[in-house]
């Protein structure tokens, strides 16, 4: 096996250069190695009177936590709890964590208080979707936002006042088991599924190992044969996920922002032979008013009479024709040409769409 690592490696280092080329780690991952998310519930104390006003379950919340050190709060004592605020708190524990690292956290009010900035949050179980404990948060909060309000009820508030981080703020407590190790075979998923790309990946794998090493499962899955002892299959895999290969072109889509205007054409879309013609009507109403006023002796009176123009202007609309298979260079010089505003060039794609002329996908967000 270590001869054939030693094969693996310097067959990488022969593989010719292409600027269109990828690494597979850059557009796939690994089955089984994936991060999990955790959410906790806690409190965050210290607070300059920002922290959440009177309620049900911050005041439960509190009183929960003063039992756990030992103190009783009287049935019937209400408390004043200001500079306290509930929280949620989330992270995110990467693959192979082991116990003793630490991870970061977000910090989030889940009530009425107004700011987090100065806060701490108090010691809180990092649990997952299985609900066991993966982690123990506690830590001083970083908030960059930040609310001020004035006496009249004017507020100014820049960011998220009530949304803070804390570095490293959570120790891992528990690891969670990983697949990686176990069968005879690793499987990438590509990240855009395509049966092209899948078919080019486990040729380009093929032919650094062996025939039929990989094989493509669907337009995401490739199965690799892989050594069942675990450093040699890290390694394995470290030379496999720098491999380049060139992956399949996109297929031919136009997307359109009705938003902001931004219209983006990718590079294999296609038009059938068509004619294009595009101009508008301008009409402008102008209102004005006369005033007629009788001679001095005639004995009539002042009328005010209302007078309307009317303007029509007709823009000159230019026809260009396409022949079959206009590529995207064809279709932005014309357009550039006739000097249509990205609004017009939506309409006009919407038109090519619905008269089939447009080969490629239209989306419009």
């Amino acid at each position: 096996m270590k001869r054939l690592l030693a094969i693996f490696t310097f067959s990488a280092l022969l593989l010719s250069f292409n600027s269109q080329a990828v690494r597979i780690k850059d557009v796939s991952s690994v089955e089984g190695v994936r991060s999990n998310q955790l959410v906790g519930y806690g409190l965050v104390v210290g607070l300059p009177g920002t922290g959440e006003k009177s309620s049900a379950f911050s005041e439960q919340s509190f009183a929960t936590m003063l039992r756990n050190f030992g103190i009783n709060v009287p049935q019937g004592v209400k408390l004043k709890i200001k500079n306290v605020a509930p929280v949620a708190i989330t992270a995110e524990l990467p693959a192979f964590t082991k116990p003793g690292q630490k991870i970061d956290v977000t910090v989030s009010a889940i009530g009425e208080a107004k700011s987090l900035r100065g806060g701490e949050l108090l010691q809180t179980f990092l649990k997952g979707v299985d609900g066991n404990v993966y982690a123990l948060a506690q830590g001083s909060l970083v908030v960059g936002g930040l609310g001020a309000e004035g006496a009249d009820g004017s507020k100014v508030v820049i960011n998220t006042p009530t949304v803070g981080r804390i570095s490293n703020g959570a120790i891992v407590e528990r690891e969670i088991a990983s697949p990686f190790g176990n069968g005879d075979y690793l499987t990438f998923n590509l990240n855009r599924p395509d049966f092209s790309t899948a078919k080019r990946m486990a040729d380009t794998i093929n032919q650094l190992v062996g025939p039929n090493t990989a094989k493509p499962m669907d337009a995401t899955s490739i199965r690799v044969y892989a050594p069942r002892d675990i450093s040699q299959r890290v390694s394995y895999l470290a030379t496999l996920e720098n491999l380049d290969f060139e992956p399949a072109s996109e297929s031919a889509k136009v997307i359109v922002n009705s938003r902001t205007g931004t219209i983006v054409i990718g590079k294999d879309v296609r038009l059938l032979p068509t004619a294009i013609t595009h101009g508008g009507i301008t009409v402008t109403i102008a209102e004005a008013q006369t005033v007629s006023q009788p001679n001095a002796l005639a004995g009539g009176e002042t009328v005010v009479t209302d007078n309307s123009t009317i303007n029509v202007t007709q823009e000159d609309s230019r026809m260009f024709k396409f022949d079959t298979g206009v590529s995207l260079d064809q279709l932005v010089r014309a357009v550039n040409q006739v000097g249509l505003a990205p609004g017009d060039l939506m309409a006009i794609l919407e038109a090519l769409k619905q008269a089939g002329a447009l080969q490629g996908e239209l989306i419009i967000i």
